[in-house]
């Protein structure tokens, strides 16, 4: 499994993608690269920092990247992998051999209602995007 090189594609770069970014690094350990990137970065969502932040993981400090930065700059990825429906149209191919795959999630952007209620839609996805990339990661290993 070693040499795997991720890049975590959404919409803007605030939520989903760091959270797979994060937990990618968290659990795959030395065994990946991983980074994500954005069409129209924006800043981190407050929903996703906070529901990070109870499972350990800090990603106050990251900050958005634009994909077609590094696509520009000729960056080499074994995975693409988007987790928005907006990203999984818009997405570039990347130069090299590169598998796309396509993790669709709810976007904590467009969840209403009060704060508690945004959390706890926030957290599922937060669970839902773990379970996904522990998955996956196993997946990997076994084919290897």
């Amino acid at each position: 499994m070693a040499d795997k090189r991720v890049l975590f594609i959404c919409e803007h770069n605030s939520a989903r993608s760091q959270m797979a970014e994060a937990f990618l690094k968290h659990l795959g350990g030395k065994t990946v690269t991983v980074e994500s990137a954005g069409f129209e970065p924006a800043t981190l969502n407050p929903l996703a920092v906070e529901v990070m932040r109870e499972v350990g993981i800090d990603i106050s400090g990251n900050k958005s990247q634009c994909v077609f930065e590094l696509f520009k700059q000729g960056n080499l990825y074994t995975h693409v992998i988007t987790v928005c429906e907006q990203a999984a149209m818009k997405c570039p191919v990347f130069p090299g051999l590169t598998q796309r795959l396509h993790w669709p999630f709810p976007d904590p952007a467009g969840f209403e209602g009060a704060w508690e209620q945004k959390i706890a839609q926030t957290r599922r996805v937060r669970d839902e995007i773990r379970n996904k990339v522990s998955q996956w990661l196993n997946e990997l290993k076994e084919s290897a």
